[in-house]
């Protein structure tokens, strides 16, 4: 299982062409049935979606497309869907602090290094802390594991484990991954999420006993902090920007403004424009990435016809080639931005804050044509 494992998921292919096939390659059927299986038939999408390549609303109407009813593939719209509803989340609120409540028993504002190192001793956490780095993707079960044992094993406060884990994912995608930290923590939900070795071992294939997290869920609240959890740092995150092109503006043609969260390959396709992926220090100062993700994103940017890549703010963009007409695509990040704001491709017509997950989707699925 793991070697197959491993073989999938160092195929994250940045071609246009290649993107597109993975997409009618996904079964949406056995995908609800098998996700929170290590294995399990998973879209390995998420890269691409968070870095705007495809949308959320591409996918869902590619599969309705095939002919699927969305009763049988609701599992799959709904983890779609909630890809949006962070991101609504993102617009309405400050998701860098605790949302609802303040974390509870918190005794660290570091990371624990046996996570970092990969030696917490729970065998399915490590090897998938290995392939991580190698690979710049977890599973999404695996991602909740590791959080817990950061949170409500050691105790670390949600957030610099959450910039330590969105550093090195190639999906990063800061509304999804703090907000579901937070989740897990409990100061976005009612209650913290924890897993034990007997909920690992089904999910991963492991018959691992002995651990720290073999015990019952019950045992979890009185838990003291595991002596190899105990070791805590803060993790040095820095990103390796790339230099600037010599860039080239036509005064007389609009310029689309493409960044981290932007690459789609299809906006304003055949249309006489400046391309231009701005790559602002003080965001990736903010939020570091890795030097994979940021040959991730550069690679999957070659979609891009004519595009050129500016490495600096956008007030410096302004000023040194005195643009006229910009346009951009919406994003929480973006809000400095001066132009012309483009809607995004959502999957619904929703917006604005919605305190649950529930309250989101009982609305949103009113719009699916059942």
């Amino acid at each position: 299982m793991e070697q197959v494992y491993c073989e999938k998921l160092e195929m994250f292919p940045t071609s246009l062409d290649d993107i597109l096939q993975r997409i009618d390659q996904i079964d949406p059927v056995k995908y609800g049935s098998t996700r929170n299986f290590i294995d399990g038939a998973v879209s390995y999408l998420s890269p691409y979606i968070s870095r705007g390549v495809i949308s959320t609303q591409y996918v869902l109407e590619s599969l309705l497309k095939r002919g699927y009813n969305p009763t049988q593939i609701e599992k799959l719209i709904q983890e779609l869907a909630w890809r949006d509803y962070w991101q609504q989340i993102w617009i309405e609120k400050d998701i860098n602090s605790d949302i609802k409540s303040p974390q509870k028993d918190v005794i660290n504002y570091e990371i624990p290094d046996a996570i970092v190192t990969g030696n917490t001793g729970i065998k399915a956490i490590d090897h998938s802390i290995s392939l991580f780095y190698e690979t710049g993707y977890l599973h999404n079960h695996l991602r909740m594991y590791i959080a817990s044992i950061a949170c409500n094993v050691a105790r670390s406060h949600w957030k610099h484990p959450a910039q330590w884990m969105y550093y090195h994912l190639l999906d990063a995608d800061w509304a999804s991954n703090a907000l579901s930290w937070q989740w897990v923590a409990g100061s976005n939900s009612h209650k913290k999420y924890y897993a034990n070795q007997d909920n690992i071992n089904k999910y991963c294939h492991t018959n691992q006993k002995d651990t720290f997290l073999d015990i019952e869920y019950n045992s979890f609240s009185d838990m003291a902090v595991p002596t190899n959890l105990q070791e805590i740092s803060k993790v040095s995150l820095k990103t390796q920007l790339p230099n600037s092109d010599a860039i080239t503006i036509q005064k007389v043609l609009p310029t689309l403004i493409y960044n981290f969260y932007n690459l789609d390959p299809t906006w304003h396709q055949n249309k006489e424009v400046n391309r231009i992926l701005l790559l602002e220090p003080s965001h990736f100062d903010k939020y570091p990435v890795s030097k994979k993700s940021i040959e991730f994103m550069l690679s999957l940017a070659d979609n891009i016809p004519n595009i050129q890549v500016y490495v600096g703010e956008f007030s410096d963009l302004l000023v040194e080639f005195d643009i006229e007409t910009i346009r951009y695509k919406e994003h929480p990040l973006n809000r400095h931005y001066e132009g012309c704001e483009e809607s995004r491709d959502w999957m619904f017509s929703l917006n604005g804050y919605f305190p649950s997950f529930f309250s989101f989707w009982k609305k949103a699925k009113k719009e699916l044509k059942y």
